[in-house]
């Protein structure tokens, strides 16, 4: 029972969304520390070809809070694209300028070839 209590705490709010084959929950949700994220789930009903039943085939993300700004911007400028053809007037962000590694796939070879040795 305890269980069950938790599970209905965690969940707050949630709409479904039908759009043809597809329908999309959102979820909000809250951790143990009452910090609140959303669940997006992509639900399609498919058919076993082998058995002839069927199942519900489902994806989800989740997002957290601090997030929402920069998925909702990103959200939003690829459906403008969509509708218009248009791209999006890039913003410079800090982040965007980064460099994720420093690693030169040579330097790789001839650590392995080292390594190996």
């Amino acid at each position: 029972m305890e269980e069950y209590e938790n599970k209905e705490r965690e969940e707050i709010f949630s709409k479904a969304v039908r759009a043809g084959k597809r329908t999309y929950f959102f979820d909000v949700k809250v951790t143990k520390t009452d910090q609140h994220y959303l669940t997006i789930t992509e639900s399609k009903k498919r058919m076993d070809k082998d058995s002839g039943n069927f199942f519900y085939e489902k994806h989800k993300i989740f997002l957290y809070k601090e997030d929402f700004d920069k998925f909702a911007e990103g959200l939003n400028d690829v459906i403008e694209f969509i509708n218009t053809g248009k791209k999006p007037i890039e913003k410079e962000s800090p982040e965007k300028t980064e460099k994720f590694s420093d690693i030169n796939f040579e330097d790789l070879k001839s650590e392995e070839k080292s390594t190996s040795d």
